[in-house]
């Protein structure tokens, strides 16, 4: 498996686990539960989540989905901004524990900007890593200027990690963002790596995947782990695309390839605003 490393030194898996609308369909629930653990088994061990799905229903969703194998997973949660104050994100991370049936997260992230003021969130964040509740914590939907700013922040320098939507539709992070990061040696988390299965399949995606006797998505994964330092989480509801999604890791994607891609989808030629879903 291949590993990123965090600031700090510890190694997490470059590919994971999205769970964005798990859990909601009692109709689904055993179907994804069979998915996230055989994710588990296959070495996808960092799983990520958020209050905000389902308001709460994802977490506890995985809390009965991971039961077992907490132990062998990086597990990751995210704050909303609106309980992002010094009080409130202590609280919410309570609240996240208990439904994830877990004494502490790996990594909890502050979802996106709100109005609380950034010293407030780190404050409250330090503190749950001093009480052995959270082990790192990070932030979500951050611009290259929020990123300054965060890092302006007295404490700022402790998050390791900026989780934002990348995929081959949607590289504005290539411009100034994943510069910032790798020159701070932070790694970006990519959520959405597959647009949500709305990525054209077919010219050069399909041309590509076909060179490799793969699939699409397979080589849109793959693309999105071409950086080092970048850790990947799409979601599959459903085994056989947990396999699907596992088999990213053997694409090696060469000059040529990464070249069609280009064309097909080119990189950003000015700055564009982060974009979000």
């Amino acid at each position: 498996m291949k590993t990123v490393q965090l600031p700090g030194g510890e190694k997490v898996p470059a590919l994971g686990i999205g769970t964005w609308m798990m859990g909601e369909r009692a109709a689904a629930r055993k179907e994804e539960t069979e998915s996230v653990r055989l994710g588990v088994e296959l070495g996808l061990k960092l799983v990520d989540t958020a209050e905000m799905y389902g308001e709460g229903a994802c977490e506890s969703f995985l809390g009965e989905a991971l039961a077992g194998l907490r132990d062998k997973v990086f597990l990751v949660s995210k704050v909303y901004p609106h309980n992002a104050s010094r009080a409130g994100v202590i609280a919410a991370c309570e609240r996240s524990l208990k439904r994830l049936k877990t004494d502490r997260l790996d990594l909890y992230l502050l979802h996106w900007r709100g109005g609380v003021p950034l010293a407030e969130t780190i404050i409250g964040f330090e503190h749950l890593k001093s009480q052995g509740k959270i082990s790192h914590w990070g932030v979500s939907n951050f611009d290259t200027d929020d990123m300054n700013e965060l890092y302006e922040t007295p404490g700022g320098e402790g998050c390791v990690t900026n989780q934002v939507l990348y995929n081959l539709t949607r590289r504005g992070p290539e411009w100034d963002l994943i510069p910032w990061l790798q020159q701070h040696e932070m790694p970006l988390m990519a959520y959405s790596p597959i647009e949500q299965g709305r990525i054209k399949t077919g010219g050069a995606l399909g041309e590509v995947a076909a060179k490799h006797g793969a699939k699409p998505f397979q080589v849109a994964l793959a693309w999105a782990l071409r950086y080092p330092g970048n850790i990947v989480i799409p979601k599959a509801s459903r085994p056989e695309h947990m396999r699907e999604n596992a088999g990213a890791r053997d694409i090696k994607l060469d000059a040529e390839d990464l070249a069609k891609l280009d064309a097909a989808f080119p990189p950003p030629s000015r700055k564009r605003s982060l974009e979000m879903l």
